[in-house]
């Protein structure tokens, strides 16, 4: 087990840099990316969509609102999932999952929402699916599965240019969370962790999300897909947080990751572990090694120094950086132009096959 009883001064920490300015209106509440864009979900249902671009050529580019739009009933949106293979976003808001185009955030036409959904998890696999080309017709690409919790069941459906339901399996434990990768889905109940093999439709349990029996007081559940056949779980002991490295078939895979208390929020970036801690710090470890790499100061918020979450997103986010135009530098270049044919004394028109070279310049800008 990685020990995390080290000082954060002895750690060099990670660049924090802030992307977009603070939300006027509600607070944001989840937030994706995709290349130079971010879509933000707010409290009050408003959908905010920035792009990063320069206003100014002689300034760094920077990420400003290309367009809003509210959901339905103005509810908080509590995710966004993006396809890039299918240019879609799932969003979910107000117990629906709502089906929207990408870039442009339109409704999907023919595409009602659906309903009564606790959670949902899509396929990790398939988000990973790089986007087609745009010779690629829409009609050739594959399916892209998912699973809507519902109270007491968990539906199936796969979606393309339509939606289509395939079964629905009985669940009455009462999901708060899942997430799958392939045939397995890993789903938290209000006490357990749960898997279940979505082609036998069988479930058994794996750990408790609290070990610490004699206190009933819940405890927020964390599940990650690592890869195609592995999920962390995280399962509070009473005195630390344990994370816990298990496969599909339930069996414990690598060593174990240690938290002196549990975290607030946690994301992948393989191959780091990245979680926020109540004492406002960022702990970051080793996948592979589970030692613990950095710790750095999360950056509150300026009103009302809240720290909201960690958010990943599987591309990146896209940061402006000076290091680029810093090493640009001003060069002449002559041009070289071919000569204009002219006629000869047989009627018939030559040119110069070598090329004339002119005595305009034109300037550009070179990487040193």
């Amino acid at each position: 087990m990685a020990s995390t009883s080290i000082d954060p001064l002895d750690v060099p920490p990670y660049l924090v840099e802030p992307l977009i300015p603070s939300i006027t209106v509600g607070k944001v509440t989840c937030a994706q990316a995709l290349g130079s864009e971010i879509y933000v979900g707010c409290s009050n249902g408003e959908l905010l969509r920035y792009a990063m671009q320069a206003d100014d050529s002689s300034k760094l580019e920077s990420y400003s609102l290309l367009s809003r739009q509210s959901l339905p009933n103005e509810k908080a949106i509590n995710e966004i999932v993006l396809v890039p293979y299918l240019s879609r976003a799932l969003i979910l808001c107000d117990h629906q999952i709502h089906f929207y185009t990408l870039p442009s955030l339109d409704p999907v036409p023919n595409v009602k929402p659906i309903r009564n959904v606790v959670t949902f998890a899509v396929d990790q696999q398939h988000l990973q699916r790089p986007a087609p080309s745009f010779a690629e017709p829409s009609t050739k690409l594959s399916p892209v599965e998912f699973c809507v919790i519902k109270r007491s069941s968990i539906a199936l459906y796969s979606l393309q240019d339509r939606l289509f339901y395939q079964k629905e399996i009985p669940f009455q434990q009462g999901a708060t969370l899942a997430r799958r990768t392939g045939r397995y889905l890993c789903v938290a109940d209000r006490e357990f962790y749960n898997m279940i093999d979505l082609q036998s439709a069988s479930m058994f349990q794996l750990l408790p999300l609290s070990q610490a029996f004699d206190n009933p007081a819940p405890v927020k559940p964390f599940i990650t897909v690592i890869s195609e056949n592995e999920f962390l779980l995280l399962s509070w002991t009473g005195a630390t947080t344990l994370g816990v490295f298990i496969t599909g078939e339930g069996d414990p895979v690598r060593g174990t990751l240690e938290w002196p208390s549990h975290p607030e929020a946690l994301c992948l970036d393989y191959p780091y572990i990245t979680t926020l801690l109540p004492n406002g710090t960022i702990e970051i470890h080793s996948v592979e090694t589970q030692a613990i790499i950095q710790v750095v100061s999360a950056p509150a918020n300026m009103e009302d120094r809240e720290r909201v979450t960690l958010v990943a997103c599987m591309g990146g986010y896209m940061v402006s950086s000076s290091q680029r135009s810093d090493k640009m530098r001003m060069k002449k270049v002559k041009l070289v132009r071919r000569a204009q044919a002219t006629p000869s004394s047989d009627g018939s028109s030559n040119s110069d096959s070598q090329g004339n070279e002119g005595s305009a310049e034109d300037i550009v800008a070179t990487d040193t």
